[in-house]
């Protein structure tokens, strides 16, 4: 852990168990992952092997409940966890935090038979999970969401659904769906939650998307065609769906915030010790002062945006009543500055930032997209302003 963080991390006076957590993931992280991030990205490789392998060291279950496999952390524990797994590759963080909201939803609302059921080989990383909210024509309106699932069968013993999401992160791949579906009627009320195996009749994929960061996940449509589903595999009840829906996002915007941050301290470290070797006018380029002062500004951003996420967090573990306040401050400021933070490294790069093998386009691109999902940043200001008014 290198100074700038330990002296933030010291703020919050991580425990030795919190330092021995992220030192976990920090040399998990540099010893599978960073050596092979740029090949993955370049292939558009998802290695599903490397990711079982977080499984035995616990984050397959960070926030589950142990009975079940999970590792039974908390919040400041997961931020430091994505924080220093995302150094080496923020897409490869990402679907570790997609696979665990997924997880958290069913360790939370699902009944004890459901959690024994799904969740051991869920923890274990033996099956990975995605998320299914988004939708072709509803994003950042999520109650308009139209999948629809109808009781059929004997005595209503399965739902048939019929619809499709869209940017599901995993999707063809993942061995488990957490899927949020319309059961009445139109709005926030009407929306439930399926967990659905990759072998339901009916379930069936999009073409992978070409998209412009996160290579190295497969983004599919999840297609839904009279597609068969056990009742036995609904949440809480018909009509909680949204309600499960929001209570995920607080710690998925902390999450994603989080992958944001190790990203963007990766790109400013890339920027640093290119800084350092690169000569220019008979001098190295960090003697200049214009450079100096746009490396003081990304470092200043960066501590202000750990302190901001490493509070939120604690916050979110306290379940203070200005938790989702503080979760969205964060996600809209520790996305915002790590693209930033990121898009100046690759300017201190020059031409060298461009090119693939410097790995800060990279970063840049995979950086962008967390300014729009977990709830757009516009969104974000939306709830920060909404509490505000409200206080």
């Amino acid at each position: 852990m290198d100074a700038a963080i330990e002296a933030t991390a010291g703020q919050f006076e991580l425990n030795e168990d919190q330092r021995a957590i992220q030192e976990m993931a920090e040399a998990f992280a540099a010893d599978r992952v960073a050596p092979n991030a740029l090949e993955w990205d370049r292939k558009k490789h998802f290695p599903a092997d490397v990711i079982r392998e977080t499984g035995p060291l616990g984050l397959g279950g960070i926030y589950i409940r142990d009975d079940v496999g999970g590792s039974a952390l908390g919040r400041l524990d997961a931020v430091l966890i994505f924080e220093a797994l995302s150094r080496a590759c923020p897409a490869f963080a990402s679907f570790i935090s997609i696979h665990n909201m997924a997880a958290w939803m069913i360790d939370s609302f699902g009944n004890d038979e459901q959690r024994h059921r799904f969740l051991p080989k869920l923890t274990s990383m033996e099956w990975l999970a995605s998320y299914c909210l988004t939708e072709p024509g509803s994003g950042s309106d999520a109650a308009a969401l139209k999948t629809r699932a109808i009781r059929s069968g004997g005595n209503g013993s399965d739902y048939v659904l019929n619809g499709a999401k869209q940017f599901i992160s995993g999707a063809g791949d993942s061995d488990v769906y957490v899927t949020m579906v319309r059961t009445g009627e139109d709005g926030p009320k009407g929306i439930s939650t399926l967990v659905i195996p990759k072998d339901a009749p009916g379930l069936s994929f999009g073409a992978v998307e070409n998209k412009m960061g996160w290579h190295m996940q497969p983004t599919r449509q999840v297609i839904f065609e009279d597609c068969k589903v056990p009742a036995e595999n609904l949440l809480t009840g018909e009509g909680s769906g949204f309600r499960i829906a929001m209570a995920g996002l607080d710690g998925g915007r902390l999450n994603i915030a989080a992958c944001s941050l190790g990203g963007a301290q990766s790109a400013l470290d890339k920027a640093l010790a290119y800084a350092g070797e690169r000569s220019a006018f008979g001098q190295k380029i960090n003697q200049f002062q214009s450079l100096q002062f746009k490396l003081a500004d990304m470092e200043t951003g960066l501590q202000a945006a750990r302190v901001l996420l490493y509070t939120a967090a604690s916050k979110l573990d306290r379940k203070t009543h200005d938790a989702s306040k503080w979760s969205a401050m964060a996600k809209r400021f520790v996305t915002d500055t790590g693209f930033d933070v990121a898009n100046d490294a690759l300017q201190i790069h020059g031409g060298y930032g461009y090119l693939h093998d410097y790995g800060i386009e990279k970063l840049v691109r995979d950086l962008r997209v967390h300014q729009i999902l977990e709830g757009t940043n516009e969104i974000m200001r939306v709830i920060i302003a909404r509490h505000l008014i409200a206080r």
